[in-house]
């Protein structure tokens, strides 16, 4: 998710947002716990840089 689209939504479509990425990480870890592979391994990366653009973007709304 580009960070422009990101400025646009409100705060709570982007709580709604993190907490589905915070899901999607949950289970991929647990995938990797047990498999210890994952078909596709970069999404834990994408996930949590994407994670953290909304936490700040949050944090931006609050502050200003």
């Amino acid at each position: 998710m580009d960070i422009k689209e990101l400025r646009n939504q409100s705060i709570e479509e982007l709580q709604v947002r993190a907490e589905e990425i915070n899901k999607e990480l949950f289970e991929l870890r647990s995938k990797l716990a047990l498999e210890k592979k994952l078909d596709k391994p970069h999404l834990i990366k994408m996930n949590k840089r994407t994670k953290a653009r909304i936490l700040t973007v949050l944090q931006e709304k609050k502050a200003g």
